[in-house]
């Protein structure tokens, strides 16, 4: 069956589609509808439906005979290991632990926050939970204390699961001063906070409520599966809000676990047995649906990866894990590569490694523009597949679906809608747009198995957040088009559009003209206030090593007016060092934005390295003094 066949099949009849796809998963209790007909904007998939997200991951593939298989390879350059756990030994440590969280009195809907590194205890603290019909939230670890904070006082857990250390590289990084400043500003205690002991740092635990995990598993009796219905939550992930108060993102148990069956299979194309790596966190979507939950529901073993792209120990540490492990399929964000390229540029640390394992590259996150697409294509020598999604949606909105139909591919373009999405482009009043037209990209309802089912305890911020602006539709925030084959192409987010004295132009746009300039590495640009057009752009950018500033500025003036026009008033480049992301890997736009306009900055909390932001501080003042 071709895409466009199976997309039409889902179109025309989505209830039938949907059930046949949870037929391809172990179920308690089979639903035997798909789509409650409760209201569009939270729907209810496979309500009569009773399961367990662990025993999906674990305990059906050891049933099946698949025990000895590699589930979980643990690969760590920073602490110079790498471990392999099978489905077997994994489900031993995880229904033991599992037992831990029982004997301290977790049980079904209980909250539970996990505050961990990127090590095998934080899948088997998430499995655990799962396990036990209780609900997680992975806190990505290394937030500050208010940060934690924040997230404690609005899931309220009863128990916090957490490690002595972290390690950025060569930098240890203590973790309990940062679970107890979190825990001292908020008004609720929890009953525990159990620390996984690592042995590049060993934390003195103080009180009765700090507990050793390791003690604990010790004693513990291994507990069972506890069933729960397919609409239960299995997790709360919080991502930023507007209001400066996180939203926590709900996902449930049903339609994620048939959701991530249906993506593993249909869009990335893996089967089990295959070897997957998502070089992503925990803390972030991407190692919930793709590290964790997905590659193990369906059978493949997924790589747990404690290191960088580039540093861990230099640019060939990505190709050197698909090498080893024999990866099939890689997943990462866009500014890993870039990373890769700026030290790299001519792709020699790839060619120094057997690649012949992989058969596809997926990259997400940030806008994949077509220069680094381009360079990938070419260095990497395997397809490069670009996909869109949100932490909302919890799997790709669009993409090339490579285990369906491969499709051509157009640099820039996230390909087509996924199976279960409806996209359309919508203007400021809510009309449909045209081919290639750049507007709102909008989901018309209701979202796919999978998608958030609400903001947890929040169901009024929901509506008005996503719901409200279009009725009937799911507004994304991001901006984009849809080109005369259906291609979908992502420009950015709505509030990154520059008015050049009332014309509208897309951050994206200018980016994809400056990416293509062959000293630069990377770029971002963003809107600086001019009395005379109202808003004007200007570029950061940061250049190939090796490369010297030079007639670089100049020349991308001239790169913009020759391709984009005079209308662009493209005028004003930034060479810095680096840029200003978050640890899962996006530029700091807005930051910036703010920044170039002398408006109060506050540090991101999820910002990887702060000093970034001194240094640009630092440029700018020297342009403005100039």
């Amino acid at each position: 069956m071709s895409y466009i066949e199976q997309y039409n099949d889902w179109c025309e009849n989505p209830d039938e589609f949907w059930l046949t796809q949870s037929k391809q998963i172990a179920w308690y209790r089979e639903p035997e509808s798909s789509l409650n007909a409760g209201p569009a904007s939270s729907p209810n998939w496979f309500a009569d439906g009773e399961i367990n997200t662990c025993h999906l991951a674990l305990d059906h593939h050891v049933q099946q005979g698949r025990g000895e298989q590699i589930a979980l390879i643990y690969d760590s350059p920073v602490t110079s290991k790498v471990e392999e756990y099978s489905f077997s030994r994994l489900l031993e440590l995880t229904s033991r632990f599992s037992g831990v969280l029982r004997d301290l009195g977790v049980s079904k809907g209980d909250t539970v926050i996990i505050y961990m590194p990127m090590i095998p205890q934080a899948a088997i603290a998430m499995l655990a939970c799962a396990r036990l019909g209780a609900i997680h939230s992975v806190v990505f670890g290394g937030f500050a204390g208010p940060e934690l904070a924040s997230r404690i006082k609005d899931a309220e857990p009863k128990v916090i699961l957490t490690a002595s250390c972290g390690i950025e590289v060569d930098r240890i990084i203590p973790y309990m001063p940062m679970v107890r400043e979190a825990l001292s500003l908020v008004e609720k205690t929890v009953d525990a906070t159990v620390v996984f002991q690592r042995s590049e740092h060993q934390e003195l635990l103080v009180g009765e409520s700090e507990l050793d995990w390791q003690t604990l598993a010790n004693d513990a009796l291994p507990a069972e599966c506890v069933p729960v219905n397919s609409s239960d939550p299995l997790y709360i992930l919080y991502t930023s809000g507007t209001t400066g108060k996180p939203k926590g993102v709900v996902r449930d148990n049903g339609g994620h676990a048939v959701a991530l069956n249906y993506s593993l299979t249909n869009i990335f194309g893996v089967d089990r047995g295959d070897v997957f790596w998502s070089a992503s966190d925990v803390g972030w979507v991407v190692g919930h649906s793709y590290i964790v939950y997905g590659p193990l529901i369906r059978g493949c073993t997924s790589i747990f990866y404690e290191g960088k792209p580039v540093n861990t120990p230099d640019s060939g540490a990505f190709w050197r894990v698909v090498e080893q492990h024999s990866v099939n399929v890689l997943f990462s964000a866009p500014t890993a590569f870039r990373a890769i390229r700026r030290e790299d540029p001519e792709g020699r640390r790839i060619s120094e490694h057997d690649l012949s394992s992989l058969r596809h590259v997926f990259a997400a996150g940030e806008r994949l523009d077509p220069t680094t697409i381009t360079w990938m294509q070419e260095k990497i020598g395997v397809p490069v597949v670009d996909n869109w999604w949100q932490t909302e949606t919890g799997w790709p909105i669009a993409a090339n679906p490579v285990g369906i139909q491969e499709l051509a591919v157009k640099p820039g373009s996230a390909t087509v809608p996924s199976v279960g999405y409806r996209i359309e482009i919508l203007s400021d009043q809510g009309n449909r747009l045209a081919a290639n037209q750049q507007g709102k990209i909008a989901l018309k309802l209701p979202l796919p198995p999978g998608c958030m089912t609400t903001i947890w305890r929040d169901d009024r911020r929901f509506n008005e957040a996503y719901l409200s602006e279009f009725p009937g539709y799911y507004c994304s925030g991001d901006g984009g088009y849809i080109d005369e084959d259906g291609y979908l192409f992502v420009m950015g987010r709505v509030d990154d559009v520059i008015n050049i004295a009332g014309h509208r132009l897309s951050t994206g746009d200018l980016e994809e003209i400056i990416s293509k300039h062959d000293s630069i590495a990377e770029c971002a640009v963003v809107a600086a206030f001019d009395e005379l057009k109202g808003e004007i752009p200007i570029g950061f950018v940061v250049l190939k090593e090796g490369e010297i500033d030079g007639d670089v500025c100049k020349s991308l003036v001239s790169l913009v007016r020759k391709e984009l026009g005079a209308i662009a008033c493209y005028k004003q480049t930034f060479v810095v060092s680096r840029l200003p992301k978050t640890r899962s890997g996006k530029i700091l736009r807005k930051t910036l934005k703010m920044m170039l306009n002398d408006q109060a900055v506050t540090v991101p909390p999820t910002i990887d390295d702060p000093s970034v932001l001194d240094e640009i501080a630092k440029v700018i003042a020297e342009f403005s003094h100039s």
